[in-house]
């Protein structure tokens, strides 16, 4: 039997989450720089890519990647 990680798919993919925060830089048109946002004690805490996991880089990535494949981009 394998392992189950225990994060739901709205942890791992919802708001503030490393796919969230790579498709809101794509869509924002803003440079790949992996990071998300953690909930810490009633606020969101900023994590950088220094603190991230190889899963949680490749979640960011996966966002901003099928973002621009799908061209959707803000209008200003």
């Amino acid at each position: 039997m394998s392992k189950f990680n225990s994060k739901t798919w709205n942890e791992v993919r919802g708001h503030g989450s490393p796919f969230d925060r790579g498709s809101a830089d794509s869509y924002y048109d803003r440079p790949f720089n992996p990071h998300y946002k953690k909930w810490v004690n009633g606020k969101y805490v900023k994590v950088l890519r220094v603190n991230m996991t190889n899963f949680e880089v490749d979640e960011y990535y996966t966002g901003y990647i099928e973002n621009e494949k799908l061209g959707h981009k803000k209008e200003y």
